[in-house]
């Protein structure tokens, strides 16, 4: 079906396509033109999202490119937002003609105004500023009014200057290294407005189309793609750290299991890198406004050689200090992102109970292994199966399958992982953009483990992940524990755009469309909701500030028939008495209490959006923010035995992380699996009671 539209499309296009003219800088080339009208092709006749390239598209469109070159709305005036709007309505006919003038007219004018901010900030710099004058600056402008004027304009970067060099007062800086570092800051705006490509000028308007129908469909620039390799052997040969350039900052997106960053327990997700440091004590590079590839190039290194990261926490945007992670890069080696085993004793009563924890960080499998007819190669569900034997080997009462953070992978993995617990039967739905259903079954009647399980999730246990819970859930066997999980129910497909372009064109890149949806047994999607928890912890946040429920143009949740499945056999049992002595232990446990303060820490910095530029007022603010933040630390660490930190020991920029550092952190992941392993042994002691109070009532019965 594709192969007869684009055999098509080709006819359609191929004048286009030969409208190669000399052209000036940052001008669209005819590849753009061929590539903008194959995409338009594409998301109209393919996406899962109906969609029409009109007039309202074409607001939304124009609405997403403007977000995206200025987020903070502190570039564009209000009277270049009126003159940009003209082309309000007529994106939709430029796109489908190919004709990206229009597209490419918006940005140079965005870049002659960031260049005009960065030279006014370094003439700025070298005047005086009043640090005893009771001011504000508001750093998150997201939801404010365009500056009406270059006036406006002036007075919101005069702050943000003085903004700057307070946050590098407050950090030790002298005068000259502070006007040393923001110099080349500034100067290095006007050079990445310098260096951008037709390309990513391209790609910024290409996807600000994709964005405006749904989040997780995406243009990739041949560089892009390109860089996204450099990405992934940076994860597996560096820090282990997934990034992404959002605004001025390089983003941690994700960590991956088993690598530095992971293991340091010091990332979350959407930290922000201001600064990468080698070695122990080498110069912190301030890396604001740095294209991702140069960034990647100071991070990655050698085995066993140091890298500092000056990382700001999500939320801190308007203190621009941060703190300092030490790392030692390593190859992780991929055995560490296998399952893995363990168990939990838990007390109860005279006696203790076993619980076996198996930990999945992600679907996986060999794929070329098994093609090339590998008996032992690796996957998710060989490895499950056999850590499950080895722990019924070992006598234990029960199971917890941890996902938390795991973000998805393979989906037959999913599948057959479902089927180690259950008999046979549907595990998940799959609906295509021609509302064909194609319903996935485990059809293995054997079954590797029927005690009681247990899965626990969080915020970022994801797609595949969320099919495994689902189907668990639905099937009644097992009971979900965490937080609800982030609600990625959608099937994405990457396409080589160069296979539909003329013979003698340049490269046009990748698009990642989707193309259908996931749907549970029971009918539910896992798009947006996700999977909710039967019991959920007090760690939980509202879907609404994280996970798919909080980006814009997400998909919305949807209900289809019911697959035909048949429940596991076991009774569905009330979990009120369960879920009341949870809560109980947790409102008492120095754990949750840790996890909750550092939630809530959170909480209060993401909603700020201003900050003081009083220099008092900000010195004592900080400080208070650091002793509050080292009290939560030490009540947690002598909790569990360790001895408290002291402030030197924050301010300690290349102190390489201890072994009493990997115990806390350890612990603190240990934290909900302990909990999950309670929950299970106050499951298998009820259902123990149940079956007594079943056999004394037969028994009397007779």
């Amino acid at each position: 079906m594709i192969v007869k539209s684009i055999s098509i499309l080709a006819l359609l296009i191929s004048a286009t396509w030969q409208l190669a003219v000399a052209a000036p800088p940052l001008s669209p080339a005819p590849e753009h033109s061929y590539s903008a009208v194959l995409v338009a092709k594409f998301i109209t006749q393919f996406h899962y999202k109906e969609n029409r390239l009109d007039d309202a598209q074409s607001r939304a469109i124009l609405k997403e490119y403007i977000d995206a070159l200025d987020p903070n709305r502190n570039t564009f005036t209000q009277k270049d937002i009126a003159l940009i709007n003209r082309y309000s309505t007529s994106l939709d006919d430029a796109i489908r003609r190919g004709d990206m003038a229009p597209a490419f007219l918006i940005y140079r004018k965005f870049n002659r105004r960031r260049i005009e901010r960065a030279e006014y900030a370094l003439a700025r710099l070298e005047q005086p500023f009043d640090f005893t004058i009771d001011e504000t600056y508001l750093f998150d402008r997201s939801n404010a009014d365009w500056p009406e004027d270059t006036e406006a304009l002036d007075e919101i970067w005069r702050k943000r200057v003085k903004n700057d060099v307070l946050s590098l007062m407050l950090a030790h800086k002298s005068e000259e290294e502070l006007k040393k570092t923001l110099r080349k800051r500034y100067k290095r705006y006007i050079t990445r407005a310098d260096q951008m490509k037709a390309e990513d000028v391209y790609e910024a308007f290409i996807n600000a189309y994709l964005t405006s129908i749904e989040p997780h469909t995406a243009y990739f620039s041949p560089r892009t793609s390109e860089n996204f390799n450099i990405n992934m052997k940076l994860s597996l040969e560096g820090i282990g750290a997934v990034l992404q350039t959002v605004g001025d900052y390089t983003v941690v997106k994700k960590t991956i299991p088993g690598g530095p960053a992971e293991k340091s327990g010091q990332f979350q997700p959407e930290d922000r890198i201001s600064g990468v440091g080698q070695g122990h004590d080498g110069e912190i590079e301030d890396v604001v406004g740095w294209r991702i590839d140069d960034v990647v190039a100071l991070i990655r290194g050698p085995k066993n050689s140091v890298v500092r990261l000056q990382v700001l926490p999500k939320g801190k945007e308007g203190d621009g200090v941060g703190k300092i992670i030490t790392i030692t890069r390593d190859k992780i080696q991929l055995e560490e992102q296998h399952a893995q085993k363990r168990i939990i004793e838990v007390p109860n009563g005279d006696q203790t109970t076993r619980i076996g924890i198996i930990s999945i960080p992600t679907f996986y499998m060999d794929f070329e292994a098994a093609r090339r007819g590998d008996k032992d190669y690796v996957s998710t569900t060989r490895d499950t199966r056999k850590l499950l034997n080895e722990l019924k080997a070992e006598g234990v009462d029960g199971v917890v399958i941890d996902l938390i953070g795991n973000g998805g992978g393979s989906l037959p993995e999913a599948i057959s992982l479902t089927g180690l617990f259950i008999k046979s039967g549907p595990v998940v739905q799959v609906k295509d953009s021609a509302n064909k259903l194609d319903i996935n079954e485990d059809t293995d009647n054997g079954i590797a483990y029927d005690g009681p399980v247990a899965v626990l999730v969080n915020r970022f246990s994801a797609s595949a992940s969320e099919i495994f819970a689902g189907a668990m859930q639905d099937y009644g066997r097992a009971t979900i524990l965490g937080e609800t999980t982030y609600g990625k129910g959608t099937v994405q497909q990457m396409l080589d755009l160069n296979r539909h372009a003329p013979r003698d064109s340049a490269t046009l890149g990748q698009l990642k469309l989707t193309m259908a949806q996931f749907f549970r047994v029971n009918g539910d999607s896992t798009q947006n909701r996700g999977v909710i928890p039967d019991i959920i912890f007090p760690t939980a946040e509202p879907s609404s500030e994280l996970g798919e429920s909080a980006l814009d143009n997400a998909l919305p949740w949807a209900r289809i028939e019911a697959a035909n499945y048949t429940p596991f056999s076991r009774v569905h049992m009330d979990l009120a008495e369960v879920i009341a002595t949870h809560k109980k232990r947790t409102q008492s446990d120095d754990g949750f209490e840790y996890l909750l303060a550092q939630t809530e820490a959170r909480k209060a910095a993401m909603a700020k959006k201003s900050v003081t530029l009083l220099k008092t007022a900000r010195k004592a603010e900080r400080e208070k923010q650091e002793r509050e933040g080292l009290a939560r630390i030490n009540h947690f660490r002598t909790s569990i035995g360790l001895e408290p930190n002291d402030i030197s020991d924050l301010e300690n920029e290349s102190e390489v992380a201890t072994a009493e550092d990997e115990r806390f952190a350890d612990e603190v992941k240990n934290i909900q699996l302990k909990e999950a392993a309670a929950i299970l042994t106050d499951i298998i002691a009820l259902s123990t009671d149940d079956k007594m109070i079943h056999h004394r009532m037969a028994s009397s019965s007779r």
